[in-house]
């Protein structure tokens, strides 16, 4: 485009008067840059909160060994490109020799499965590879490896092999539960990751863990530990959001499952930085969550990730700034043929659900288009004002803001230190973020943070009339209801002139206690279907 400049024998000409739209023309203009500037400085800001070159990324898992042989390489044309490799584990005749899935040493796997030629022809399309160790069926490397020395040079050939800058920890089972692998594990990645950082090189580490609604399990929380506490810097956890069983209620969806484990594992994720003394603000947790659902029929019959599930699941990552997402897998998603009859028997080279071909990589790949070597290159550093607790406003908390000597039903929510939390039993005295691990050791629920702009929410309460106002002069038998102030109250044992007012400061004495948000609900639900 050229650009004329106005000269000097412009000056003689005769000047020219202003119209109204070269006036509005001239406004538009200057709003546009205005919005311009605002938006570069939102943009500047955002990249300065996420790290700059810090981006969410995703990676499907593919299954190596897996008959028919994926065709991995052509993704590297694909808008998801990236690839975790798995699984590297123990030869069945020497623990501390690798192999994929015991079947192929790597020279094995070069000749026979061509992984070489096919991971070069990835990367010279744009794509890239981050290899996994370990997996539900055989053992990863410290498992059985013991020597120190040995077990380091087995990480070590595999990442100079493949030139990998990001590798993942598959943890399951024994594997996963036998504390002297555990700390061997973490001992040897410590001292990998400081050789590569001495050579100026990166070296991502993420664990992938099983996972609950709600969260990590105590196994979990424990492998996180012991890699914290051996210095290692963990590029993330990410939790594999499926084959939940009895953990996930049973008329709950599959991906409101999958974002309560992302909520608890988030909450557990800040405890243990905690107690390895590194501060992280909540932004920064989320960037070191990874989510990694099983695409269509899980391992559970009654269980199955659908397309919708993983829109759901996808938009909600998103809008938390989990830092990674990945899938069970690329081999899977495709559906199965119509000679392929139960789809309930789990199949490993197809959904088990109608969708087209790499629906669920289209959706779940969404947003999260980061460089994975960008990414290895990030060092995690301690945040002091992470710690620092917000002071709770009542006229701009949702919810009433806890107090210790309150009394709380089952499901009511309250706020404390900026997050909304409900209660899952009748609890008293107990802090909602009471730095505990594991979901079960507090009657608390994190729901997440109050919002910008949030108000107080009215609570429900029952009409005049459900039950009769309370009187002084009354005498009440135990089970008797009353509507005090709208809210209804049960009567504990016989009582006169016990005010329901005094559940509030002493319910342990006191003769009422209130119906909780549940029950006021299921009784309002009642009155409206008699009408």
């Amino acid at each position: 485009m050229e650009i004329k400049t106005v000269g000097e024998s412009k000056k003689m000409q005769p000047t020219r008067r202003l119209s109204l739209w070269r006036i509005l023309l001239a406004f538009w203009i200057m709003v546009g840059l205005g919005y311009s500037a605002i938006n570069r400085f939102e943009t500047w800001q955002e990249e300065k909160v996420l790290g700059g070159t810090q981006k969410p990324w995703f990676a499907a898992y593919v299954d190596v060994t897996s008959t028919p042989t994926f065709a991995f390489e052509q993704l590297g044309a694909t808008t998801a490109p990236n690839v975790v490799l798995a699984f590297i584990v123990s030869s069945s005749s020497d623990p501390c020799t690798p192999t994929w899935g015991t079947y192929f040493t790597m020279d094995e796997a070069a000749n026979t499965l061509d992984l070489d030629r096919r991971i070069a022809r990835l990367r010279q399309q744009g794509g890239e590879i981050i290899v996994s160790f370990g997996g539900a069926l055989n053992d990863e490397l410290a498992l059985k490896c013991s020597d120190q020395d040995m077990l380091l040079n087995a990480y070590k050939s595999i990442i100079e092999r493949y030139d990998l800058d990001t590798i993942d920890l598959d943890l399951e089972n024994v594997s996963l539960s036998d504390s002297e692998a555990s700390k061997r594990r973490a001992e040897v990645i410590a001292k990998l990751q400081e050789q590569r950082r001495s050579e100026g090189k990166s070296l991502a580490v993420w664990l992938t863990l099983p996972v609950a609604p709600q969260g990590l399990t105590q196994v979990g929380t424990n492998a996180v530990k012991e890699m914290l506490s051996n210095k290692v810097d963990l590029a993330g956890v990410n939790v594999m959001t499926m084959d939940y069983g009895g953990s996930k209620e049973r008329e709950q969806s599959m991906h409101d499952a999958s974002s309560n484990a992302l909520v608890q594992t988030q909450r557990q994720l800040d405890i243990l930085y905690g107690q390895a003394g590194i501060n992280l603000n909540s932004a920064t947790l989320w960037r070191k969550i990874g989510a990694t659902p099983m695409i269509g029929q899980n391992d559970i019959a009654s269980e199955v990730f659908t397309i919708e599930d993983a829109t759901v699941f996808n938009q909600f990552a998103r809008d938390k700034g989990v830092g990674r997402m990945s899938y069970w897998s690329a081999n899977r998603d495709i559906p199965c043929g119509d000679n392929y009859v139960d789809l309930k028997i789990v199949s490993d080279s197809c959904s088990g659900v109608k969708t087209e071909k790499s629906s669920f990589a289209k959706v779940l790949s969404n947003g999260f288009d980061g460089d994975l070597s960008l990414n290895a290159a990030v060092v995690t550093t301690d945040d002091p004002d992470a710690k620092t607790q917000i002071v709770d406003d009542p006229a701009k908390s949702p919810y009433q803001v806890w107090n210790e000597s309150g009394t709380y039903l089952e499901k009511v929510k309250v706020v404390w230190h900026g997050n909304v939390y409900e209660a899952k039993w009748w609890t008293k005295g107990d802090m909602p973020d009471n730095p505990v691990l594991q979901a079960w050791e507090t009657p608390w629920q994190l729901i997440g943070p109050v919002l910008p702009g949030e108000k107080p929410i009215p609570q429900p309460t029952l009409p005049p009339g459900t039950y009769p106002a309370w009187s002084g002069k009354i005498e009440y038998q135990a089970g008797q209801r009353v509507l005090f102030d709208g809210v209804p109250y049960i009567a504990k044992w016989w009582n006169t002139g016990e005010s329901p007012a005094a559940s509030s400061s002493n319910s342990d004495t006191a003769a009422w206690i209130p119906l909780s948000q549940k029950e006021i609900g299921e009784i309002l639900e009642k009155l409206l279907s008699t009408k």
